[in-house]
């Protein structure tokens, strides 16, 4: 028995090094860093990522999910390839041959093998992989073959499935992004598709042109080429096809490396109705002014009327006058049901504002790349981490003022509220993904991160949190009248204009309308290919928003307390929260009627993660506007003479 074990593990040792070279630790692929000045012939690489329907940005496939080169064709191959399109004798072939011989082949790239990525390029669906494309840098190359490859019917069918579904590829050259059409269509039937006469066209050749400025690369494109196209209508007919490049470099003096990213928004191949709208916010603006002042003067005029007339009466006929708000001034500070739930809301939503202002404010510095795939997704993971303690220290603070005993568990509760939807959300949509194959699935490497991120950082801080506001915070709730044992009765006939869904309607519709053009174009970004880079915009943006809500929320709860209902805590917390329920329904509109994405991945994907962003939005607004109707409340029975 021991023998045989230890020739198992002699056996073991011995596989490990064509494992680690070849099998499942196989190392990956360093980047090549951007920015780098390079000498004249340098070696320059083009990275491959995925393919995918254009419609569907979220549903992509690795780049050799379809059947591309993974090697580059040597010198004999290319020269054979030379004479077969432009015999000898025909005038340029002889120089073409002689340019060929002189610029030596390599043919030492494989394609197909990984990139080491960031987390946020892991967590957009990045799958980087090297490709055999041989660029040098400054060297031109007018026709080159990549490789010489006869497509059988799997191989066709593949191809043909993924032109008829408009499908794009993405490539990079030192993480400058290039896109282009993998093939084209002609003489189909918008409702019957293929038809009779109608053909499929590749396009197997690929025109890199480089711009580069000081000896650095700052701009590439990717072009196809019609004339080159070759017929794959029939995918029952094996079919050889020439897959070739060509390289043009010039510089770009006017472009400097910091300012590369600059061109993407006015890029041809991404949609142009991305253009500065400041028409929209100005907009915005004068709607929220014209608001604001309309609630303050009349808020204003009634609490004053309801000052001087409460301050007036003496003690003998306060009883006899006393109406409205002032009526319930022994039960308006009585705590609300499922405190636990509610301070855990009320904390998560103020660490979700502290999370999203800091991740703006990084934006706006230029501390993080905002150009960068993936960067926002990865510094909004950190910096949720990072703001734990904060939630916990307001939700715990909160819960202790309401002589809370149980604030363990409120502690749980708002380490799970948020980042619990968000995984049964990305466990739904990553079995889908995976179930497809798609690059949208995260590898486990990500996962685990994430999670350690989680379990290592934020679970202790949110912890940690919790144990300060127990220790150092203020536990007194300093409510300006007594609670009374008992619970006034709450009037029933109200007038359907003051009824809670209809004051749930405006509370939302109101603030949603402010910022309903800039939603078209942060949609645009998120579920599209645009890149948004207009964040002072929506700082300013998210700033409106905010203030809406909360004047909104204090209104609203001034006429609930007029009309002797003292339940104000949940009913201004879901208020001011239902703008996020706006967002989600124009999903659909937007979904529907803004964007040509279709199936199940996407759908999956867009109405998933959708839900998470309203989600947090109801949590942000729910919050910003319970504390300022707090103060509001605590503001006007303070001035008051209650007994």
């Amino acid at each position: 028995m021991a023998p045989t074990r230890f020739l198992s593990a002699l056996l073991l040792l011995a596989s490990l090094p064509a494992i680690t070279e070849g099998g499942l630790f196989k190392k990956k692929h360093r980047r090549q860093k951007a920015g780098t000045k390079h000498a004249e012939h340098d070696a320059i690489h083009v990275v491959v990522n995925k393919v995918g329907p254009f419609n569907n940005p979220t549903e992509t496939y690795r780049y050799y999910s379809l059947p591309f080169c993974d090697k580059h064709a040597d010198e004999d191959e290319h020269k054979a390839a030379l004479e077969e399109d432009m015999p000898m004798g025909a005038e340029g072939a002889d120089d073409q041959l002689m340019t060929a011989s002189q610029r030596r082949i390599k043919a030492d790239r494989i394609g197909a093998e990984k990139h080491k990525m960031r987390l946020g390029e892991s967590i957009a669906g990045d799958r980087r992989e090297t490709s055999p494309y041989e660029l040098s840098f400054h060297d031109d190359i007018e026709w080159r073959l990549l490789c010489k490859s006869t497509l059988g019917t799997k191989e066709l069918t593949k191809f043909k499935e993924a032109i008829h579904n408009n499908y794009f590829f993405e490539m990079f050259i030192e993480d400058l992004p290039m896109w282009g059409y993998i093939g084209d269509f002609e003489d189909e039937d918008a409702i019957l598709g293929e038809m009779e006469g109608s053909h499929t066209y590749l396009f197997p050749h690929l025109h890199f042109k480089v711009g580069t400025n000081k000896n650095q690369v700052v701009s590439v494109t990717v072009t196809t080429e019609r004339d080159r196209r070759v017929d794959i209508t029939n995918v029952n007919k094996p079919t050889t096809v020439q897959f070739s490049y060509s390289v043009e470099w010039f510089e770009d003096a006017e472009l400097t490396w910091k300012m590369r990213m600059s061109r993407y928004a006015d890029s041809r191949f991404l949609p142009g109705s991305f253009e500065i709208h400041w028409l929209s916010i100005i907009n915005s603006f004068v709607l929220v002014l014209l608001l604001t002042a309309f609630l303050t003067i009349i808020l204003m005029r009634v609490l004053k009327n309801d000052f001087s007339r409460y301050m007036e009466l003496d003690d003998e006929s306060l009883e006899e006058e006393e109406s409205g708000w002032k009526l319930i001034h022994g039960d308006v500070f009585r705590f609300p049901e499922f405190p636990v739930l509610f301070c855990a809301s009320v904390g998560t939503g103020v660490q979700l504002i502290v999370a999203t202002f800091f991740l703006l404010g990084l934006a706006l510095t230029n501390l993080i790349s905002t150009t960068r795939r993936g960067s926002i997704l990865a510094a909004l993971v950190i910096l949720y981490c990072l703001t734990c303690s904060i939630g916990s220290f307001v939700s715990t603070r909160l819960y202790f003022q309401m002589n809370g005993k149980a604030w363990v568990r409120c502690v749980l509760f708002t380490a799970g509220l948020f980042p619990v939807p968000v995984a049964i959300v990305f466990m739904w949509v990553n079995t889908i993904a995976l179930a497809h194959g798609s690059t949208s699935a995260l590898p486990f490497t990500t996962i685990f991160t994430i999670a350690a991120l989680y379990s290592l950082i934020a679970f202790p801080l949110t912890v940690l949190g919790g144990i300060a506001a127990k220790n150092y915070s203020s536990h007194d709730f300093n409510a300006p009248t007594r609670t009374t044992k008992v619970a006034r009765e709450i009037p029933t006939e109200v007038p359907w204009y003051r009824s809670r869904f209809f004051q749930m309607i405006i509370s939302g519709f109101l603030p949603f309308s402010a910022i309903y053009i800039e939603l078209h174009y942060i949609f645009a970004s998120m579920w599209g290919h645009q890149i948004y880079t207009l964040f002072g915009i929506l700082f300013f943006a998210f700033i409106l928003l905010i203030i809406v809500t909360s004047f909104i929320s204090v209104a609203l709860l001034y006429f609930q307390l007029a009309r002797e209902d003292h339940r104000w805590w949940w009913s201004t917390f879901i208020n001011a929260g239902m703008t996020g329920l706006f967002i989600y329904a124009y999903s659909f509109f937007y979904y529907f009627h803004r964007s040509g994405m279709s199936g199940v991945l996407q759908s999956s994907f867009y109405f998933g993660y959708m839900s998470i962003v309203s989600f947090a939005f109801f949590l942000m607004l729910g919050s910003a506007g319970f504390h300022f109707s707090l103060l509001f409340v605590k503001h006007i029975y303070s001035r008051v003479k209650c007994d």
